[in-house]
């Protein structure tokens, strides 16, 4: 893979970087998952829940858990995000912005 020489050295936007490596979407889904994977983490050690006290909430295996908790797997069903987060007496939120917004 290569890369052009920005003309200007103190190139573009983050997000023009990410787009010139065709990486862009791939490092948000990464980013996103990395957050929610942080919060359900940090909610279930805040109420001293164990992984494996998690999964039968969830009805699920403690290997299911590990999953959602990974945040390198971005395979994870938004509906297994939304269990996740029931089981712990949270809200998954998801949202639609304008791009720009972004």
């Amino acid at each position: 893979m290569t890369m052009d020489t920005p003309s200007d050295p103190a190139g573009g936007s983050f997000e023009d970087f990410l787009d010139d490596l065709g990486i862009r979407e791939e490092v948000y889904g990464a980013a996103l998952k990395e957050v929610i994977a942080w919060q359900l983490d940090q909610a279930r050690s805040g109420l001293g829940t164990s992984k494996a006290a998690l999964a039968r909430r969830m009805h699920t295996s403690r290997t299911q858990v590990d999953r959602v908790l990974d945040p390198a797997n971005v395979a994870v069903s938004l509906e297994t995000l939304d269990r996740a987060a029931r089981a712990l007496g949270k809200r998954l939120e998801i949202r639609l912005v304008d791009a720009d917004d972004a």
